[in-house]
């Protein structure tokens, strides 16, 4: 058994009820036969004898009391044969004492009653502990012939049963408030590793995608012997040091999102392969311009991923932040549906990140977020190709910097 310095403050509370609720069973017992003392005077021998069969009625009483707090709060299986012990015990006792003298048979069955009420009422079976109080009202009242003394101890009882209830109770709401606290604590680290495979992916993902795209071109230009192929593979090399650099800043912690940074990011980006951009992106309000750089950063990033475009357009204006490529429609099509990214109508797939994880970090700010392809039939649609919108409110629902740790 380890010191009390060396437990927890839940065990410590566990301990502390436990050994309250033993110590309280023999101090009762020994507090009643204490006061019968002077009935030792004509019989000392007999009430020595009583006192004992009383002490093993006690301890009986004690280990069917810890089987009973080890089941709490199932209500099976009962643990009959200490149940049988303690019932035989308490018969014993309970004719000793009315063989010697109508005191000591009164002093035997408030033994009796008291520790029974005391140990079996911690069990959770109702129809049980109706029984019990039932049964031993009717034991006084066949033994007393009073009526009053009879009700007089039912109160008693129940007030024992409620006391070691509650007392079970208190302690059950404790544990489980430990539980509950533990399972936040894990909750809090699977949230922050949740958000560091988030941030893995918006960040280092753009980038290799980047290096796969410059990697390719610079191939096709050393076959068909371009010179430019080696400023080509400087530009993979530049990229590949941004990838360590982001990489160890954001394993640091010290990576914060900017928007002024995204926009500068997609701009090289989106240049080095191959793709015209054209930025219209003014005048974002402080509380937005963190989300605002979410969704730039994971547009482009799909952008070099999943198409062949070679014009992008990002704009915003009026709450809404749109992001436009002319590539193939079918080929982005296709890849949205299959990695659960469109409109938010279907159940999507995947693990949570790209446009549905950005869906997801998104709707507790009160933002919303679609993924469609565009024909260029609507008024002001660029052509063809496939666009995402994200629509902000005026202020978000609560900071975008909890959302994003939480995310």
């Amino acid at each position: 058994m380890r010191r009390w310095s060396q437990l927890s403050q839940v065990e410590r509370v566990d301990r502390y009820t436990r050994q309250s609720l033993y110590l309280f069973l023999w101090g009762y017992v020994a507090l009643i036969w204490f006061n019968g003392y002077e009935r030792a005077e004509q019989h000392p021998v007999v009430y020595g004898a009583l006192c004992l069969l009383a002490a093993v009625l006690t301890a009986s009483a004690a280990m069917l009391m810890r089987r009973v707090l080890a089941l709490y709060p199932a209500t099976a299986p009962l643990p009959w044969r200490s149940i049988g012990v303690f019932a035989l015990l308490c018969v014993l006792l309970v004719a000793a004492g009315a063989s010697v003298s109508g005191g000591t048979r009164g002093l035997a069955v408030l033994t009796v009653g008291s520790a029974a009420a005391w140990t079996l009422g911690g069990l959770s079976d109702r129809r049980i502990l109706v029984a019990l109080v039932l049964g031993i009202a009717a034991l006084f009242g066949i033994t007393t012939q009073d009526v009053v003394i009879a009700l007089g101890v039912t109160v008693v009882v129940l007030f024992l049963v409620f006391t070691v209830q509650v007392s079970l109770w208190l302690l059950g709401v404790v544990t489980e408030l430990d539980q509950a606290r533990g399972a936040q604590a894990a909750l809090a680290v699977a949230e922050e590793r949740l958000r560091f495979s988030r941030d893995v992916h918006d960040v280092l993902g753009r980038r290799l995608a980047a290096i796969a795209v410059q990697a390719e071109l610079a191939a096709t230009l050393a076959e068909r012997g371009d010179a430019s192929v080696a400023e080509r593979m400087l530009a993979v090399r530049e990229t590949a040091h941004e990838a360590m650099r982001e990489a160890r800043e954001l394993a640091r912690g010290y990576r914060a999102t900017d928007l002024s940074q995204e926009l500068d990011g997609a701009r090289s980006l989106l240049s080095s392969a191959g793709i015209d951009v054209d930025v219209a992106v003014e005048d974002v309000p402080a509380p937005w311009r963190e989300p605002v750089a979410w969704v730039v950063r994971e547009s482009v990033t799909n952008v070099l991923r999943h198409s062949s475009a070679t014009r992008v357009r990002i704009g915003y204006a009026d709450g809404e932040l749109t992001v436009h490529n002319d590539g193939p429609l079918a080929a982005q099509s296709s890849t949205t549906a299959a990695r659960g990214t469109g409109s938010g109508t279907g159940p999507g797939t995947g693990s949570g990140s790209g446009l549905r994880g950005l869906r997801e970090r998104l709707a507790p700010l009160g933002a919303t977020l679609t993924a469609e392809p565009t024909t260029g039939d609507r008024p002001g649609e660029p052509g063809t190709g496939f666009r995402v919108v994200a629509r902000f409110p005026a202020m978000p629902l609560e900071p975008a910097a909890a959302t994003a740790v939480s995310a």
